[in-house]
């Protein structure tokens, strides 16, 4: 079927003829650059049968796109034929080849990708639909619907990385002719491509595409800046530095035929986004800059490249702590070299990179390599790339643990910063983080079972908190208990993005579940005062009575209503006797028996069925803090409105007050008999003052196995007597009965007692 043709853009006023060019001579230009002879010489590498793919793709393209015209007033065509060019490059084979012709054509015409399928099989239609936006969403904003299309994106770049390599190349086009387009968009675009594009393009190792992104995006974003840097680097450039840099690299070309090793030694220049940031960063001026340019030797081998190191070397004073070996630790995204930086002639500090040329395709190319080495031995490139890969795998985990494109995006974000540092395991296994990462990262880069329960960690054997940011060269031992479960604490220090969505994925999971399950048990209990041993199951025979309560109560799903329960919102007792009254309709009678039992008990402050704790409980389950219970009080739970179970001591003030306002809201509560955690109460400690007695009384409660949270004193510090009030950690009303006992035989203490509310 022939695709859909999209309606014909009006065409703007031509673009005027440059060195006095004829109309007819631009057409010619035009026409040139939109036909497949701009790509033919580009494909020798391919076989025939790829290369006609390629050309069908290409007069489909061409079909589709008929009479749109680019900013510029070039046919539209031109666009998808310079992508499909930068792909070349790369070598990308034909089915990405194709891609990048197609790359707009559901997103910019009335292509489907129904219509891909047909004429170009499955594997093409997915790449061009993994490239397509996300437009026309109904009420949403740009942020959300560009959050929802990189969040496609990514996860089709997951599957397959053609889906960034043709991205990239997208917007590298794009950029470069980014002056035709209205200057309303040079900063949203240029921001956009900052952010997001060229962190992705140095994340997979892609440098050339990376400095290349930067460049544009600087020009466009500040174009007055740009344009005095260039003009100050080009004046640098033919003043006298230019014959040192000779000299420079005729000495080093002299030094390496002296030893009969082969080199190829080129210059390269600080680009100029790279020359700003470090103005900007160090509060710099432009000729306080000194490392503008330096050279790379692309040597035969791995052991050539440290020889070369030995040889420059000897021949310049190299500047402390400048030298870097990505050679025996690469950077996360497969980047291999020997840098350093060495004081040339009159003072000028150069830069010298030794690679070998695989190393430097990578450098280059990144996980492009794959395609430009496929015909050979890709072993030892392939393994270059793993990190990389997995940190493309590690999207579909961040997006299986993430409800909102935003949140996702959040999470990806993170990843992208180019700054690492290098730690090692206890096996001596060394490890990439973002710089700034924590124990607790590092912990979730080891595993997620690992990062989930982490309790403690030692760097380079001495214990340190699990907020303490890594520094290259630390080794880490982390420390797990299967009893921990991640703190809501963290997601305020951690850095990836790995580590924060496994932490949030697990309190959500945990948030639902929770009060879903301590919701069954108050339901439970107060069927048990209407006659009934259990709540009905949930099968298609009791689906009609559940459907009848939830319009009862207004929910939608039983989970729904569980959770109200826990929050409040709901009266337990209210909902269970309409539950009995359905349930009657459906046949069921109330056990005599069992009613008469729970009437009999029902002024027992505890009774069958109530909720046990244990100290495991989250967000669901509060102990107040007014009274602070402890395992062995007598205590009592309140249903708040909206704010879950706050359990209080039976005695507190604040209980008796609510209790006598809302007692329908106050359920049975007991302790379990082994709690799983340390319980804070308060504690109000009189002595008499003087040197050295706030020690003492520390000194005591340590000894008492207590933990010390928090400290509080008087303020007339001049007084005889001051009272020392301390939060502390106890097992249980044993424990604390032991503590304030130890406490009154400490010498100057004149009174320790339990701090309780006030009424």
């Amino acid at each position: 079927m022939p695709p859909p043709i999209c309606a014909p853009q009006p065409r703007p006023d031509p673009a005027p003829a440059q060195d006095g060019a004829a109309p007819a001579a631009v057409a010619a230009a035009n026409a040139a650059a939109a036909s497949f002879t701009a790509l033919t010489s580009r494909l020798d590498y391919l076989d025939a049968a790829s290369i006609e793919q390629v050309r069908q793709a290409y007069r489909f393209a061409d079909e589709a796109h008929l009479g749109q015209l680019r900013d510029s007033g070039e046919p539209y065509i031109t666009h998808p034929i310079a992508v499909a060019a930068q792909c070349t490059a790369w070598k990308l084979d034909a089915q990405a080849l194709m891609a990048a012709l197609l790359h707009d054509a559901m997103e910019d015409c009335d292509v489907t990708k129904a219509n891909l399928i047909d004429r170009f099989g499955a594997p093409v239609a997915e790449l061009v639909d993994g490239l397509t936006k996300l437009d026309h969403l109904p009420i949403i904003t740009r942020e959300e619907n560009q959050a929802k299309s990189f969040r496609k994106m990514l996860l089709a770049t997951a599957r397959d990385v053609r889906v960034i390599l043709i991205k990239l190349a997208d917007r590298t086009h794009n950029m470069r002719t980014l002056s035709d387009t209205p200057r309303s968009k040079w900063a949203r675009i240029s921001m956009e491509t900052l952010e997001i594009y060229a962190p992705i393009a140095h994340r997979l190792g892609l440098d050339q595409t990376y400095r290349e992104l930067q460049d544009l995006a600087f020009r466009h974003l500040h174009p007055w800046r740009h344009a005095t840097l260039d003009k100050a680097v080009s004046k640098l450039r033919n003043s006298r530095r230019r014959d040192l840099l000779q000299k420079v690299q005729t000495e080093v070309s002299a030094a390496f035929t002296k030893i009969g090793m082969k080199v190829s030694l080129t210059g390269r220049e600080k680009t100029l986004y790279a020359i700003y940031q470090k103005m900007k960063l160090k509060h710099l001026g432009f000729l306080q800059v000194t490392d503008l340019y330096g050279f790379r030797i692309i040597v035969p081998t791995v052991t050539d490249c440290y020889t070369a190191l030995g040889v420059l070397h000897q021949m310049y004073q190299p500047v402390p702590g400048r030298f870097k070996d990505y050679i025996a630790i690469a950077k996360p995204n497969g980047y291999q070299s020997l840098h350093t930086t060495l004081v040339g002639p009159s003072g000028v500090n150069i830069e010298f990179q030794m690679r070998t040329d695989a190393m430097h395709a990578i450098a280059e190319s990144g996980v492009a390599t794959h395609w430009l080495y496929k015909s050979q031995d890709t072993e030892g490139i392939s393994a270059e790339h793993l990190d990389t890969h997995q940190w493309l795998q590690s999207l579909l985990d961040i997006q299986n643990e993430t409800r909102g494109a935003a949140e996702f995006w959040e999470h990806v974000k993170v990843d992208l910063f180019p700054d690492t540092v290098y730690v090692l395991t206890p096996k001596s296994l060394i490890m990439a983080l973002p710089r700034g990462a924590t124990v607790v990262d590092f912990a979730y880069a080891i595993h997620s079972n690992v990062g989930d329960h982490t309790t403690a960690a030692k760097i380079n054997n001495e214990q340190v908190p699990l907020r303490t940011e890594l520094k290259n060269g630390d080794t880490v031992q982390v420390i797990t208990d299967p009893a921990s479960a991640p703190n809501p604490a963290w997601l305020s220090f951690v850095r990836t993005g790995q580590a924060r969505s496994k932490i949030r994925h697990y309190l959500k999971t945990l948030a639902q579940t929770e009060p879903q399950g301590l919701g069954e048990k108050l339901l439970a209990q107060a069927l048990r005062a209407e006659g009934l041993e259990q709540l009905p199951p949930v099968d298609a025979t009791t689906q009609p009575l559940w459907d009848k309560l939830l319009r009862f109560t207004g929910n939608r799903t039983r989970n729904e209503l569980l959770t109200d329960l826990v929050l409040g919102k709901r009266i337990a007792s209210i909902v269970a006797k309409r539950l009995m009254i359905l349930m009657t309709e459906h046949g069921h009678r109330p056990d005599a028996l069992l009613l008469s039992r729970e009437r009999y008990t029902s002024h027992e402050t505890l009774s069958q069925g109530s909720v046990t704790l244990d100290g495991s409980e989250t967000a669901s389950i509060q102990y107040a803090p007014c009274c602070r219970p402890v395992p062995g009080d007598n205590v009592v739970g309140y249903l708040g409105h909206g704010e879950g179970l706050a359990v209080h001591t039976a005695h507190c003030g604040v209980a008796k007050r609510l209790q006598h306002k809302d007692s329908e809201r106050f359920i049975a509560v007991d302790w379990s008999d082994e709690p799983t955690r340390m319980f804070e109460t308060g504690v109000v400690v009189t002595v008499t003052n003087g040197k050295g007695v706030l020690a003492r009384v520390a000194g005591q409660l340590a000894n008492s196995e207590a933990d010390i949270t928090h400290v509080g004193m008087d303020d007339e510090v001049a007084m005889k007597t001051i009272d020392l009030r301390f939060s502390i950690a106890v097992h249980d009303r044993t424990h604390l009965e032991t503590i304030l006992h130890n406490l009154r035989r400490t010498p100057s203490v004149i009174r320790a007692a339990r701090m309780t509310p006030k009424v």
